[in-house]
């Protein structure tokens, strides 16, 4: 049987099943694609190769554990593992975000940052506390684009290839993520000042 002619969705059952070649088949069908999205976001080789096998020890224990359910859509749902794999490296790091779009808005200019004195760096921290807990409640897509954009510094077309969708989609993908952001900081503004 020729495995180039296999789909990934048998290779995945197949590799399941016990047949440990089969994983081989989907990393040799699909390790510079992941490798390249990684490296583009990390712009580091060897940062982007120990997530790269991070990335495939999850994948190894999410096959094995039996929770992978993403029929059809293997190299996507590697490429969202890895994905968060750098949003996770990046959160350790605790790279500041300074998240701006083409209009030049600086998200940080509605919460007027400061930096005098003391209780203003704390305000600040606690901004930039609050505001990587609101991006991770934004929905997948957006938090996707804003992440690409501010951490990696991708361009939009360089999103848009990356996650198969138009530049356009991109771009209403981040005004969308922004303009939620707003909302999120401006409805907790309002919450402290009724407290």
């Amino acid at each position: 049987m020729n495995r180039k002619l296999i789909s990934d969705q048998e290779l995945v059952n197949l590799y399941i099943h016990g047949d440990e070649s089969a994983l081989g088949e989907l990393l040799t069908r699909h390790k510079t694609k992941i490798y390249s999205s990684i490296n583009l976001l990390v712009k580091d080789s060897f940062l982007a190769e120990d997530i790269f096998q991070d990335t495939f020890i999850k994948v190894i224990k999410t096959l094995k554990g039996g929770k992978y359910n993403e029929e059809g859509k293997f190299l996507p749902w590697v490429i969202r593992i890895a994905h968060n794999l750098v949003i996770d490296h990046f959160r350790k790091v605790k790279r500041t975000p300074v998240i701006t779009n083409s209009d030049g808005f600086d998200i940080f200019d509605v919460i007027g940052i400061a930096d005098e004195n003391i209780e203003d760096k704390m305000l600040r921290a606690q901004n930039h506390q609050d505001l990587r807990a609101f991006i991770q409640l934004l929905p997948e897509e957006q938090k996707e684009v804003l992440i690409m954009r501010h951490y990696a510094d991708l361009s939009f077309k360089e999103i848009a290839d990356l996650t198969g969708v138009s530049i356009n989609t991109a771009l209403g993908r981040m005004r969308y993520a922004l303009n939620n952001l707003r909302k999120m900081i401006g409805d907790k503004e309002v919450s402290f000042k009724q407290q």
